[in-house]
């Protein structure tokens, strides 16, 4: 494969704001850090430096993990979509959900196992909330 067909790696820049905001999209949703480097892929060091707004750091991130920040903003973005109040919002991540799917765990809870497949059946499930079509 050419070079120029390669992916072009995130800048460092990007690994930062993209974290910077799954965690604190994590955090909203009251998961805990151990949840949060579970469902990232990330340190717990890693995980430390991002909830630290008012400073200055870099990370490096590989593509899995950034596909994990990718599917933590979309089911925000999808919540938001489907509910108007924050507390749904923000609440919904962590409520036992009795659909066949989550069967009585939260999204939370799911998402957590820390495999991909987990995350994207999570978002999968809450994406058709919105009346997207699997």
């Amino acid at each position: 494969m050419s070079l120029a067909l390669q992916a072009q790696p995130f800048t460092r820049e990007q690994c930062v704001a993209g974290l910077r905001a799954a965690v604190s999209i994590l955090e909203k949703w009251q998961a805990s850090s151990e949840q949060a480097c579970r469902i990232l892929r990330i340190s717990r060091s890693t995980y430390t430096r991002a909830r630290q707004r008012d400073v200055a750091w870099s990370v490096s991130l590989d593509s899995d993990q950034m596909q994990r920040i990718s599917f933590v903003l979309n089911i925000h973005a999808t919540l938001r979509m489907v509910f108007d109040n924050p507390e749904n919002v923000y609440g919904f991540a962590a409520m036992a959900n009795d659909n066949a799917f989550f069967n009585g765990r939260s999204p939370l809870e799911i998402m957590a196992q820390g495999d991909m497949i987990s995350l994207y059946e999570t978002f999968r499930h809450i994406d058709v909330l919105r009346g997207a079509q699997w």
